[in-house]
């Protein structure tokens, strides 16, 4: 169980590469934020989403109570801000000129968040 937790550390570092440069266009941009309120919870769910991930990414490699709790915090937000842990694969359907290919792997990658939920639940169980 403990390799699991650590491969969902290594899908957080990925997610953590993939989400820096739209949190340094954030950070670079802050003051052309559009006002209202569902861009600045975007921006403050996507920003604490960032945090949360460094936290779980280095406590997973080392298995903590406290990185599967962050998960257990990061999960409804993740769905809110599309931050998937498997959301890489979306980039597949870059190969293909069928507009379907990123229906169903942003499908698939959707499902696989719940199953990581589901295992990290499990393992939470176990330690």
């Amino acid at each position: 169980m403990k390799n699991t937790l650590r491969f969902f550390g290594v899908l957080d570092v990925i997610s953590i590469i993939l989400l820096s440069p739209q949190i340094y266009k954030i950070l670079l941009n802050f003051g052309d934020i559009p006002p209202g309120i569902l861009s600045g919870l975007k921006v403050t769910f996507t920003l604490i989403t960032y945090i949360l991930l460094f936290i779980s990414a280095s406590g997973l490699y080392k298995p903590s109570k406290a990185a599967i709790i962050s998960y257990y915090f990061q999960f409804p937000l993740r769905l809110i801000v599309w931050i998937f842990s498997f959301g890489f694969l979306t980039y597949l359907s870059e190969f293909s000129v069928n507009e379907l290919v990123f229906e169903w792997l942003f499908r698939i990658v959707f499902m696989l968040e719940f199953f990581r939920l589901y295992f990290t639940f499990r393992v939470h169980k176990q330690i």
